[in-house]
């Protein structure tokens, strides 16, 4: 009574040598029996719904009653709870890993039922957190191992060899082994960690969409409770947001598709083409969000078309005038000193900085998967500075004349899978930056990208790191994909004052078909400056805004009806290429030639009729390469 808590067991007959001889109760309150009992009753109030209401209300009342008194006793320093709950720092008590991860899973599932308050969600969050410190371990090889768990307790006699469990105080804190990796502790780890990470998913409720309802409104009110399912059906919408824990399920014929009025989307500060900045609301935003998951076989239409149209016209009539509609003077105030960022092409003097399809900016644990994407206004997805991402079966359309609507243009993340997607779209097809200018100093590396089981068709590259690499990217691997129709396959671009490291990239099992240049890696990308100094064929002085490019292999590509050169490498007079690898490979031009094909984007190199591998100012070695031209490489000095 003047704890609240329950203890381990009671025996009705009180004759048991373990239970007080006048109320039948043991003598001590055990945290695993207690966290198995709130265990039990937050599964239990989750499964009796509906015509069970009635049943459901009476395990609410004994979950009101117990979770103030587990409160009280989570200990201050550790945010966990001790082996005998109610008896801290006294003799050998410790802190007990099992029991503190069960506590952790009831608040956590209990508060997104909402039986609980947000004190005991972020009990929670401090327990989880608390255990992750104090009692897991991680191993050279990443195996994670849980520490200070009780083997087993019980009382009585459990078999005529095993000695007697007087279930006392001692008992349970030096009477049975302390133990690592046992169930009893993973079990319940595992649980915590997914209602603590991804309520959304573990949710059994379903929200359905209406039409008619404002979708980012339903995402704020049922992420962490529901599902949110959207029906099939067409559905016309503004710019959306996704907050953490959001699950968002797309039903087969569901589509979405954007309105193409650029008033609808209201300036919001992220990252426009490596540049941090205010730009347009991105049609989907996940902005600062956790553990999302977007699935489902339905449809995401940007409507681009009207955008593009607006800045085709502008670059038609010569890129002369500056920000004329509303939206572009708004960008303009808020966006001082534009004139002078560093940009590609997609229109920054302009100051129509048109949406991403669906950006993510500094997220963590998000999975997309199985949805279709087509006409997006600018990139179609665009994570920013975002970690652990998971792309799986998403189709990725846009026409191929369509200005900047790249397909992936994964920007200073890390822990990155793409995996059997299809891109189709009218520039880079999946893209690794990591942003631009002296602004990024500190800003994220891009890291651990793996591309895995691609198709990528008509894009200006089938996968490309760059331009926009101040940064740097590290450990990004490409293999078992198939390029056809693009202009590059493996491009690596980037130009002096973009900064940045690019290395240990490797790309093997690739096919190409139909390609302008197979492999390109420059350091004398020309899109987005006119300064002539960038280009010059002399050395200049290095700086921290030198690029550097290095340890890169190349593997099993066969690349057939190559339109201009086999390969391209060319590297900074100062700065060249280092360490790059082409082995096991075969490469066969056509017979005609487009000289107007040029391998690579490139100002102040000069051309040449020569198809078969050029290489300037590049340490690079071959291995078994094929080329269907005499000599197959050729080193040239500028």
């Amino acid at each position: 009574k003047n704890t609240g808590l329950l203890r381990h067991a009671w025996d009705e007959s009180c004759k048991q040598e373990w239970c007080e001889k006048d109320t039948g109760r043991s003598q001590e309150v055990w945290a695993r029996a207690l966290g198995w009992y709130c265990m039990a009753l937050a599964d239990i109030i989750e499964m009796l719904d509906g015509k069970y209401d009635s049943y459901r209300e009476r395990f609410e009342v004994l979950a009101k009653k117990v979770c103030p008194a587990v409160l009280r006793y989570q200990d201050p320093d550790t945010a966990m709870w001790y082996q005998v709950m109610d008896k801290a720092h006294i003799g050998k008590n410790y802190i007990e890993s099992s029991g503190s991860a069960m506590f952790v899973y009831s608040f956590a599932k209990l508060y997104r039922l909402g039986l609980v308050g947000p004190e005991y969600l972020e009990a929670a969050k401090r327990g989880f957190d608390g255990i992750i410190k104090h009692s897991v371990t991680v191993k050279e090889d990443g195996e994670l191992c849980l520490h200070h768990t009780c083997q087993s307790a019980g009382l009585g006699k459990s078999s005529d060899t095993n000695p007697y469990r007087p279930a006392d105080f001692e008992y349970y804190c030096t009477g049975e082994p302390i133990v690592s990796d046992n169930l009893h502790g993973v079990s319940p780890l595992i649980m915590a960690a997914l209602e603590i990470e991804f309520p959304g998913q573990m949710a059994q409720k379903k929200y359905y969409l209406k039409k008619g309802e404002d979708l980012s409104k339903v995402i704020k009110e049922n992420a962490t409770k529901a599902a949110i399912i959207i029906p099939s059906g067409e559905y016309e919408s503004g710019p959306i947001n996704v907050v953490s824990h959001t699950h968002l399920v797309f039903e087969k014929g569901a589509c979405i598709t954007f309105k193409d009025d650029f008033s609808s989307y209201e300036p919001v500060k992220t990252r426009w083409e490596g540049v941090s900045c205010y730009a347009m609301h991105p049609c989907i935003f996940l902005n600062n969000a956790t553990d999302v998951v977007i699935e489902g076989e339905g449809l995401i239409n940007g409507n681009g078309k009207a955008w593009w149209d607006y800045i085709r016209q502008w670059k038609n009539n010569g890129r002369k005038e500056g920000p004329s509609l509303d939206v572009e003077k708004t960008l303009a105030r808020l966006n001082p000193g534009f004139e002078n960022q560093p940009g590609g092409g997609g229109g920054r003097p302009k100051q129509f900085l048109r949406p991403a399809l669906l950006q993510l900016l500094n997220c963590k644990n998000v999975r997309i998967s199985d949805l279709s994407l087509k006409d997006s206004p600018f990139w179609t997805v665009h994570p920013i500075e975002s970690m652990n991402l998971c792309f799986k079966n998403l189709k990725l359309a846009n026409p191929s004349d369509s200005p900047n609507t790249d397909g992936f243009d994964i920007e200073g993340c890390v822990n990155v899978k793409v995996e059997n997607c299809a891109v189709d779209v009218g520039d880079d097809g999946i893209a690794v930056k990591s942003g631009s200018g002296s602004q990024m100093t500190g800003g994220q590396k891009a890291e651990n990208i793996f591309v895995n089981n691609c198709t990528v068709k008509s894009a200006h590259g089938g996968f490309v790191i760059g331009s926009e690499t101040a940064c740097g990217a590290k450990n990004i691997n490409v293999s078992n994909c198939v390029f056809s129709g693009t202009d590059r396959g493996i491009r690596i671009k980037t130009r002096r004052g973009r900064g940045g490291c690019i290395e240990d990239v490797k790309a093997t099992n690739i096919q190409m078909d139909d390609v302008i240049c197979p492999v390109t890696v420059s350091m004398f990308y020309r899109c987005g400056s006119t300064d002539e100094n960038l280009y010059s064929t002399e050395k200049q002085a290095i700086n921290d805004a030198t690029p550097e490019i290095k340890n890169i292999t190349v593997s099993n590509v066969k690349a057939t009806n190559i339109k201009s050169c086999a390969a391209f490498f060319v590297g900074l007079p100062e700065r060249p290429l280092e360490n790059v690898q082409i082995k096991d490979c075969n490469f066969e031009v056509t017979k005609s030639y487009n000289p107007n094909l040029e391998p690579e984007m490139c100002q102040g190199i000069p051309s040449s009729t020569y198809r078969g591998i050029r290489v300037i100012n590049a340490n690079v070695k071959f291995e078994n390469v094929g080329v269907n031209v005499e000599p197959s490489y050729q080193v040239e000095k500028l």
